[in-house]
């Protein structure tokens, strides 16, 4: 070729450049080639999807988590008895608060008191005495009833029997001054006929006259029998109305006394509650931390600076807690994919991380965690609250979570959630058509099965 081009005239370079150019093609040709598989290799990578969420390091166990602590009562800051950034423990006095109630400002309070209830409990005493003489006077009265109602009685049933024997004595009376008007007028018709003496007569007419006042005599007697009934039945009936007059008098004061012993009862409680309440309110004043822990942020400084009830004075935090945890922030929509034990992977702020979203496996510096609890509820915003714990079982490459002293609460976290393996192709033309990442979902028997619903669905991979 070269010396056919030499016949006819050719320049030699024209023709090395001609050989070079054939050779770039190829080359180039070979090298978008390469890039073409290596795109397809790529596109059927798996890809690991994840669930983005923000928060900040906190503490799992609630009772360890930071604390404020808060001022029982109103009043004003007396003094601070420890300093800011002090250790202190579980029920330490931190600082005192002052009254400010005018009616809490005596400070002989408890003692007035204290004698208020002690008349209070004499006068208890004495009121006692008081019911326990009334109910001795009702029994008395009671026991006075039982014998003076039989005696009226029997004093009634005596007037019975007199005024039967009156009765009895006027029958006979009348009685014999029949017979002796019989004799008298029989001795007068024969006094009339001469055939019976004067004196005969005398005396016939003596006994009808002493008949006649025996008669009355009788019937008198008969009628003060009878009034004596009628006294007796009357002073029976006065015994009664007497004697009930009288228990519904002690009665009355009876329940007086126990009306006033339960007013004095009543006062003796409201003293012991006030009593105790005060007791309570001098408590109050003291201001304990309610766990141990350093104590921090505090919000009032000076002596005299009034204080509102339930306002926080300081924060306590706990000394190296044990049982950290992650307070993840996810959206609704990523909510429902999202289940418990799921793996994470954590970047905390202060330690350097490169992570890769859709292979965990080769990001540097972040730090594995599993889902521990998801809130049933949104925090009002659409947002629901992930904690994070770390994992029990950690692989060979990754890292424990740092100490606590290095990780603190509240310090700020990036986690994504990881979903299942799907191809980087699918995943690329998921995004592009917004449809939601697949999750599989345990079946009754332990195997997993994908949401039937969806209208997208990776296809499935063989295992080898």
């Amino acid at each position: 070729m070269f010396e056919q081009a030499l016949s006819v005239g050719v320049a030699p370079h024209a023709l090395q450049r001609l050989e070079s150019g054939k050779r770039f093609r190829r080359i180039a040709s070979a090298l978008v080639g390469v890039v073409c598989l290596v795109l397809v290799a790529m596109l059927l990578l798996p890809w690991q999807q994840t669930v983005v969420g923000t928060g900040k390091v906190t503490v799992f166990s609630q009772g360890q988590r930071p604390q404020s602590i808060q001022a029982s009562m109103s009043g004003r800051l007396k003094r601070w008895l420890v300093q800011e950034g002090s250790l202190v423990s579980a029920g330490q006095v931190v600082a005192e608060l002052a009254e400010t109630d005018q009616k809490l400002l005596n400070t002989q309070q408890p003692e007035l008191l204290a004698a208020q209830k002690a008349a209070l409990q004499t006068k208890q005493q004495a009121t006692l005495q008081r019911i326990a003489s009334l109910q001795g006077q009702l029994a008395a009265l009671g026991g006075s009833q039982s014998v003076a109602v039989p005696s009226a009685g029997v004093k009634i049933a005596q007037s019975q029997q007199r005024t039967v024997a009156a009765q009895q004595a006027l029958r006979a009376a009348q009685q014999q001054q029949q017979t002796a008007n019989y004799q008298f007028h029989r001795i007068q018709t024969l006094y009339q006929k001469g055939l019976r003496s004067q004196r005969e007569f005398e005396l016939a007419q003596q006994d009808w006259v002493r008949s006649q006042t025996e008669t009355q005599r009788a019937l008198t007697a008969v009628t003060v029998a009878q009034q004596e009934q009628r006294i007796g039945q009357l002073d029976q009936a006065k015994v009664n109305f007497d004697l009930n007059a009288s228990q519904s008098s002690v009665s009355a004061n009876l329940a007086t006394a126990q009306e006033a012993l339960a007013t004095l009862q009543g006062d003796l409680l409201k003293l012991e509650v006030e009593s105790t309440n005060l007791g309570q309110r001098v408590q109050q004043r003291l201001v304990k931390a309610p766990q141990s822990g350093q104590l921090t942020r505090v919000t009032k400084f000076g002596a005299g600076e009034m204080v509102a009830e339930g306002e926080a004075l300081a924060t306590i935090i706990p000394v190296a807690p044990q049982d950290q945890a992650v307070e993840l922030l996810i959206s609704d929509w990523d909510a429902p994919l999202v289940a418990l034990g799921r793996p994470v992977r954590l970047e905390f702020a202060g330690f350097p991380a490169l992570q890769f979203s859709g292979w965990p496996s080769v990001a540097t510096g972040t730090f594995g965690g599993k889902v521990a609890i998801i809130d049933g509820v949104d925090d009002g915003k659409g947002q629901y609250r992930v904690l994070v714990q770390p994992q029990q079982h950690r692989g060979a490459k990754d890292a424990a979570w740092p100490n606590a002293q290095h990780l603190r609460p509240g310090t700020e976290a990036n986690g994504w959630i990881l979903l299942d393996e799907v191809p980087l192709w699918y995943e690329l033309w998921r995004q592009f058509n917004g449809f939601r990442p697949i999750v599989q979902e345990p079946t009754a028997k332990g195997s997993a099965k994908e949401k039937a619903d969806d209208p997208a669905k990776p296809p499935k991979r063989k295992k080898k």
